[in-house]
């Protein structure tokens, strides 16, 4: 399982949980200081078979066909280059494979007031 934008760690957590002790759990963050948190937090569970690596774009460093679930929480939206993640994604899934994420879809323009502001997260 990869997890895009793993952050602190939780999402591999619970993935890891998922797949068992010989399952296999990836994550990749856009930031060295996260990685770092979800190595340190993950450390401390004794499970094996997870890594955390930092990437630096769109770009995921696994080869094709290596997972059969990715998921994301949050992040996608986050990605300037939309369509190239969608497209990583759907090189680095097994045939079959799932793609599992949340993440925020405006229905609308945000009102000028909000757009780049830290309310507009929680509107």
């Amino acid at each position: 399982m990869l997890d895009i934008g793993s952050g602190a760690g939780f999402d591999l957590y619970v993935a890891k949980r998922l797949v068992g002790d010989f399952g296999r759990v990836s994550g990749i963050d856009l930031t060295p200081e996260m990685v770092e948190v979800a190595r340190k937090n993950l450390a401390g569970t004794g499970m094996i078979n997870i890594e955390v690596i930092n990437v630096s774009s769109e770009k995921i460093p696994f080869n094709d066909k290596t997972f059969d679930t990715v998921i994301s929480n949050g992040v996608i939206n986050l990605s300037p280059c939309k369509h190239d993640l969608f497209r990583e994604i759907l090189r680095v899934l097994k045939d079959g494979g799932k793609l599992q994420f949340a993440d925020v879809v405006l229905e609308k323009e945000l009102p000028g007031r909000l757009v780049g502001s830290p309310e507009a997260w929680s509107q």
